[in-house]
């Protein structure tokens, strides 16, 4: 069976960033069923030489591995049943990627180049990282390489990704089964992709826009473009149903307003832009903030109090209890090289977690951030699933301890951080990796401490708001 994952996709250009760093994030939500993720780097003696996915049991050509892989980070899947899942990393010459967020398509194109059933085979969010990642050297080698795969292999799935470096960022959408188009995020711009395809306009003949080559002529050919003028690849290729009205478009005009309050709009807009401009430099917590939300001083935010219960099921929230890990890809302008990739990650439900910044420039992880498949609370997973849900019984409560644990953490790891990339001026190599471990390492040990911390505060605050008790002076 194929894993479910319904995303939240921020991207953030160099000129938009509060530091003057690139930024891309996704939250990797799944479905009912708990998705155990862990925090690993693959070095490149632990890339695969064969490959064959689990889920379609595709196999792919040696010669598409035969590059020297670089060593990279990921966030896999820790059961492995479906796959590796590697989900987002930064390779060695710093180059990121996150994939994937799930989009929509349409009947038109579905009749034209249909996706691939799975038994077929062809590739899907089970496999892009590992068969990407460890093979780039920009961002836009991203987009050729994924091109590459889906022209060749096919894809069973609608999906988004996002590739980059110290500079560009690109975002791509795969079309059909073997089509594709991608978009050069401006450097001062911000992009919010929620699960829809997402990029509207497109032009055929700007650096800034990539595809497939048969594609202008496949529009053509199949009259699939509904404007007068131009085009508009969600109106070509994507959605505008009433499951987007609800599902999809709140959360983009949600956090548009964030970023920007003079937005406006309504939640269910069917053409809100995907290129946008915010009010403010963008920095890490305000990406956090947003991956968060659940549509707070709204009626339709399942904690508060304005809305009735049936507004505060209205919509669906960008934080939700299907975050299972979520990544900011951070790659640094204002830093030597070897420390420039940051991934920030957090593990369980974003509404009560954290960050940590994790420099990728090591060759192993913290102990309790390689989750196992099994409940198990000497992992960060596990220890956040547990207060994430005990958290949620009573969120008036609660919510203000994990606000205050939140900016506790965040000022604990920014001061190790800060401190780490000072003493490390100079140092190279192994020397500069181990630096960059133990600082991990501190990283971690101080957010599971924090957060065992937080989990007494909470049964602390919850002991007398039990219904089960019983005193004569009451």
């Amino acid at each position: 069976m194929n894993k479910q994952t319904e995303c939240t996709t921020i991207l953030v250009g160099k000129n938009a960033t509060i530091d003057g760093s690139t930024m891309i994030a996704r939250s990797e939500d799944g479905g009912r069923t708990i998705i155990p993720e862990g925090f690993k780097v693959v070095n490149p003696d632990e890339q695969p030489n064969h490959y064959e996915s689990v889920i379609s049991h595709q196999k792919i050509d040696d010669s598409d591995l035969a590059e020297t892989p670089l060593r990279y980070t990921s966030a896999p899947d820790v059961s492995g049943e479906n796959g590796i899942w590697a989900a987002a990393g930064i390779n060695s010459e710093n180059v990121a990627m996150t994939a994937t967020e799930t989009i929509t398509t349409n009947s038109r194109i579905q009749g034209i180049d249909p996706l691939l059933d799975s038994s077929e085979g062809g590739l899907g969010e089970e496999d892009f990282v590992t068969l990407t990642l460890p093979y780039l050297h920009s961002a836009f080698d991203g987009v050729k390489r994924v091109g590459h795969l889906l022209e060749k292999y096919g894809t069973y799935e609608m999906n988004g990704m996002a590739f980059s470096d110290k500079d560009t960022i690109w975002y791509l959408e795969t079309i059909g089964g073997h089509h594709w188009i991608a978009r050069r995020i401006p450097d001062d711009a911000y992009v919010v992709a929620p699960n829809r395809l997402n990029i509207d306009e497109f032009k055929f003949d700007d650096p800034d826009f990539a595809c497939s080559s048969d594609l202008k002529d496949l529009i053509e050919e199949y009259h699939l473009n509904p404007d007068r003028e131009g085009y508009n690849m969600r109106h070509i290729f994507g959605s505008s149903t009433i499951k987007d009205a609800h599902y999809n478009n709140p959360r983009a005009w949600y956090l548009h307003n964030f970023f920007d309050p003079n937005f406006g709009g309504n939640p269910g807009d069917q053409n809100q832009p995907f290129i946008c401009h915010a009010n403010r430099l963008i920095s890490i917590e305000d990406v956090k903030w947003a991956e968060s939300s659940h549509y707070q001083d709204t009626p339709y935010d399942a904690y508060g109090n304005e809305g009735t219960p049936e507004q505060k099921k209205t919509f669906r929230p960008v934080g939700i209890n299907r975050n299972f890990e979520t990544h900011v890809l951070q790659i640094r302008n204002d830093v030597p090289e070897g420390i420039a990739g940051v991934q920030w990650l957090a593990f369980g439900p974003n509404t009560f977690n954290t960050f940590v910044p994790f420099y990728t420039n090591v060759t192993t992880t913290p102990e309790s951030w390689r989750t196992t498949p099994k409940f198990n609370l000497n992992k960060i997973f596990w220890l956040n699933k547990l207060t994430a849900q005990l958290g949620d019984t009573n969120y008036r409560v609660y919510g203000e301890l994990e606000d205050a644990f939140e900016q506790k953490s965040l000022a604990q790891c920014h001061k190790i951080q800060h401190t780490t990339d000072k003493e490390v001026k100079g140092l190279n190599g192994k020397e500069l990796q181990d630096k960059l471990i133990a600082a991990n390492q501190e990283m971690a040990d101080t957010v599971y401490n924090n957060t065992v911390e937080l989990l007494g505060q909470m049964v602390d605050e919850g002991h007398g708001l039990m219904t089960l008790k019983y005193d004569l002076l009451d």
